[in-house]
């Protein structure tokens, strides 16, 4: 029996929550007319379900961002539109928006023992941002620290061997960029580190909307690269954060 189980059956023996409320508590699901909310996910994987606001109206993403609250200590929503946020912070004002990653999170405090060590977020360019800002948001929502190196793509290489220090002294390197996606290959060769490759949607015709980049990182010669998904800066960030969580037993 875990932790919060037993605290919540102290409640009940102190008369300070009855038996309807202790079992609602105790659900591991809940039905919504439109979803179904997995409240056990944190428990399995170290991290409660996200949402996924694309495709979902403003009340929608509001109704599930409201139930996640009552239930963890802290909400991450991702591709999240204008409207979506608006309607969210109208209720959750302490809720942070990120406008340029597409983020809502929320959390009820600080982590007392952050991670140890940081990530670093590397992307090739300012039209990458968007996917490297989630990657950055989502493993910070996951009590990893984050370091930004952004515009230092293979158009000018002596951009990013300005920062390498900082890029080999991360504990796990998250690689975004577009139009070739070379960047990963390059980065990949010269450390020593688990390197998260995110191709991105951003390039001229023969970029194929990201499928370019995605075989370049899949091919790539270099030892120690994984790639994730077109644009998928979420998937990379918690990627990358459980690498740390695991490293220094923070799960």
């Amino acid at each position: 029996m875990d932790k919060e189980t037993i605290e919540i059956l102290k409640q009940v023996q102190a008369g300070k929550l009855s038996a309807e409320e202790a079992a609602q508590k105790l659900s591991q699901m809940e039905e919504l007319d439109f979803a179904t909310l997995d409240y056990s996910r944190q428990k399995r994987t170290g991290f409660p379900e996200v949402i996924y606001a694309e495709g979902k109206t403003p009340e929608q993403v509001l109704s599930i961002f409201t139930k996640l609250r009552k239930r963890h200590d802290r909400v991450l929503a991702t591709r999240v539109k204008k409207e979506q946020a608006e309607q969210v912070l109208s209720h959750f004002p302490d809720t942070e928006y990120h406008e340029t990653a597409r983020t809502l999170f929320w959390h009820k405090k600080e982590a007392d023992n952050p991670v140890p060590g940081y990530v670093a977020v590397v992307c090739a360019g300012t039209s990458d941002l968007p996917v490297a800002e989630e990657a950055a948001v989502t493993a910070e929502a996951m009590g990893v620290s984050v370091r930004k190196i952004y515009d230092v793509g293979v158009a000018g290489i002596h951009r990013l061997f300005a920062r390498l220090d900082i890029i080999r002294e991360a504990d796990a390197i998250i690689v975004v960029a577009g139009m070739e996606g070379a960047l990963a290959s390059v980065i990949g060769g010269l450390v020593s580190k688990p390197v998260i490759a995110v191709p991105t949607s951003v390039g001229y015709g023969s970029h194929l909307n990201g499928i370019a980049p995605l075989l370049t990182m899949l091919n790539s010669c270099a030892s120690g690269v994984t790639v994730v998904n077109i644009d998928n800066g979420y998937g990379a960030g918690h990627f990358a954060a459980l690498i740390l969580q695991n490293k220094y037993d923070h799960r």
